[in-house]
């Protein structure tokens, strides 16, 4: 039993081979009194902790996680703790946003010759998370549907580009072409109230590119698949950070893409754009004006404000002009004023964590596991390597429980963490409608608030916040156990 009062719970500790195993080794030497829920997994050092080990035992059972290393400065890798320190803040400030209290995880840095110090942290951990209880399992929560208020004010005018310079860049296209192997835009889908990507390799082709809140799709999904490739790409504002993102990253070469832009003024929710209409036969008229589209479907026509009907990131988007470009035509409006919560992370802001939790796992419970939330995020580069299908390691089952597929949601937005641009594809692309850019919002608020305001895909010279680190981390400290 616990050396605390109660039944012993379930604590798992990821101990550094060489300092932190070491300083529990020496406690227990000294014949220091413990309690004995701990259950410690040794590791090489706190730099091989994946963020997803965490995750991993919280939502499978573990009432808590303890994770020490070396002291920064004293890693037998010269540099291990500095990444991990960063990465397991993130984690910590993600925690709540998916309901599990981060009181449940901690860590900390404690050297082989401080036994002492150990025993103290060990001892307070397992209070705390005593005082807290066992953690709730994931499939017992109970279930909960809210829906976010989209009700929101834009920084800027939103519109349907109308006045947009189409004509122009299809001439720019067309000039350029003999140069490139194909240049990606949009073009009308399968109805005049749908678009689809659209591969321009002969001027003809140049001819179906259209421009309007309708282009919804992220294009830059599909550069990394022609890299090597000379590729020209069409881009809204928010498109051409992902492609900053990639270049970024060393996922695409910028001497072989050109980046063709104009200001985007807004793109339309396609979700409640198709629930609206509903079932239908066929799209009869598509009309534009400044503020809006009016869709006949069947005979009976349906009025779309901008205002009303866009995109939860239209609303607070500070780039409606490309942040990179080498073709750029019109000039965007300024942007005025903060950027709001977006409306799915603003509800779970009014959550408390086991309404969070609640609300997690009823979303869950509709995930179907197609993986288009995957397929449509321009960073989401490893599909060959992908954790959803790897078997070495086994990282995900393929049970149908809320669990496994929230698993491979939280480990989708931690790999995006410091790289998500915040495009919305992974939303957009869901079947069943599930909010899932909340998790990638919540990481976003997480590194600006850690790493001084930082936002992915501003500039390409820039270095990503979880590929680097400081010696001194201004807004990182460490917890004191004496109190």
């Amino acid at each position: 039993m616990s050396v605390l009062a109660g039944k012993e719970l379930r604590i798992v500790g990821f101990l550094c081979n060489w300092c932190s195993y070491g300083g529990a080794d020496t406690a227990g030497v000294a014949r220091a009194t413990q309690p004995t829920d701990l259950r410690i997994v040794r590791v090489p050092c706190s730099g091989r902790i994946d963020p997803l080990f965490i995750l991993r035992a919280l939502l499978h059972g573990a009432d808590g996680v303890l994770v020490s290393g070396c002291h920064p400065g004293d890693c037998h890798y010269a540099e291990g703790n500095y990444y991990a320190r960063r990465r397991l803040e993130i984690l910590k400030q993600f925690l709540p946003v998916l309901g599990i209290d981060p009181r449940r995880f901690e860590y900390t840095w404690i050297s082989a010759s401080e036994g002492q110090r150990w025993q103290l942290a060990v001892t307070k951990f397992t209070q705390q998370i005593h005082e807290l209880g066992a953690a709730p399992a994931f499939e017992n929560a109970e279930k909960l549907i809210q829906i976010a208020d989209m009700a929101l004010t834009a920084l800027r005018p939103l519109g349907t580009g109308q006045h947009a310079a189409l004509a122009d860049l299809k001439k720019a296209i067309v000039e350029k072409l003999p140069e490139l192997d194909c240049v990606i835009g949009w073009q009308q889908s399968y109805d005049a109230a749908h678009s689809a990507p659209l591969f321009m390799r002969k001027p003809e082709d140049v001819e179906k590119l259209v421009w309007g809140p309708l282009n919804v799709n992220n294009l830059a999904t599909y550069l990394p698949q022609y890299k090597g490739k000379k590729v020209g790409i069409v881009v809204k504002g928010c498109d051409s950070r992902s492609v900053t993102q990639l270049l970024q990253e060393g996922l695409i070469n910028r001497d072989d893409v050109v980046v063709f832009s104009m200001p985007c003024e807004g793109t339309l929710d396609m979700a409640r754009i198709n629930q609206a209409l509903g079932a239908y036969q066929h799209i009869d008229k598509v009309a534009y004006d400044e503020a809006g589209v009016s869709i006949t479907a069947d005979g009976k026509e349906h009025r779309f404000c901008m205002v009303e009907y866009a995109q939860g990131k239209c609303y607070s988007c500070a780039t409606p002009g490309a942040v990179l470009a080498d073709v750029r035509l019109g000039t965007p409006t300024p942007v005025t004023g903060t950027p709001a919560t977006p409306p799915e992370l603003a509800l779970l802001d009014s959550m408390s964590l086991s309404e969070r939790f609640a609300f997690w796992h009823t979303q869950m419970e509709r995930c179907i596991r197609c993986y288009a939330c995957r397929n449509a995020c321009p960073m989401c580069v490893c599909r060959d390597y992908c954790v959803a299908e790897s078997r070495d390691p086994h990282w995900l089952t393929q049970e149908d429980t809320a669990t496994e597929k929230f698993f491979f949601q939280t480990i989708h937005a931690l790999h995006l963490a410091g790289r998500c641009t915040g495009c919305g594809e992974c939303q957009r692309a869901c079947p069943v409608g599930i909010p899932i850019l909340a998790l990638r919002q919540q990481i976003a608020r997480a590194v600006a608030q850690t790493f001084e305001g930082y936002r992915p895909g501003m500039n390409a010279k820039a270095t990503p916040p979880l590929m680097g680190f400081t010696v001194e981390e201004n807004n990182i400290k460490e917890k004191d156990w004496n109190k």
